[in-house]
């Protein structure tokens, strides 16, 4: 996946306050916070501290002012402030929580952190045979993500490839 492709379709601009969630080794953070500028905010999030520690170690290296790794469980209440993140992004998360069921832990936390009409960009493998990613059984369509959504605080706004193996889905908060 390229970071810089995503975070240009999704229209990610100086100042904005993003947070990845589900960030692992910070790939997609790292190229956020130079485009987010040093009036904006970075908020990497993962639960797995191996991943966190080789985007320490980045982000103290690159001297990243304005990325914050945060070691948090998505399922439970994040140490965030309400109504502060302007774009969320859950790139090849999601699916996870919806196989596990977690959508109902997942969801009200994210629309606490989110500002209002903040937006939200899930970016899945495709469901197609034989490609990279997860097994078929596991990958989500992008009907299925506003599906679920739509009918937990997010409003569908639009769809878009970002890559070869994957789409990404782009909802407001209502």
């Amino acid at each position: 996946m390229d970071a810089k492709r995503v975070l240009s379709s999704l229209q990610l601009s100086e100042g904005d306050v993003f947070m990845d969630a589900g960030c692992g080794d910070g790939f997609i953070s790292r190229e956020a916070s130079k485009i987010v500028g040093a009036e904006g905010k970075v908020w990497a999030v993962d639960r797995y501290s191996q991943s966190l520690d080789i985007l320490r170690e980045k982000v103290a290296e690159g001297e990243i002012e304005n990325l914050e790794v945060v070691e948090a469980d998505l399922t439970r209440k994040l140490p965030l402030e309400d109504e502060i993140v302007d774009l969320c992004l859950m790139a090849n998360v999601l699916h996870g929580f919806v196989y596990n069921e977690e959508l109902d832990q997942v969801i009200p936390e994210l629309l606490r952190i989110m500002k209002n009409r903040g937006r939200l960009a899930i970016v899945e493998f495709k469901k197609i045979e034989g490609t990279p990613g997860p097994p078929l059984s596991s990958r989500i369509t992008a009907e299925e993500v506003n599906s679920a959504l739509e009918s937990r605080g997010f409003q569908s706004q639009e769809e878009m490839e970002v890559g070869p193996y994957h789409y990404a889905v782009v909802l407001v908060k209502k």
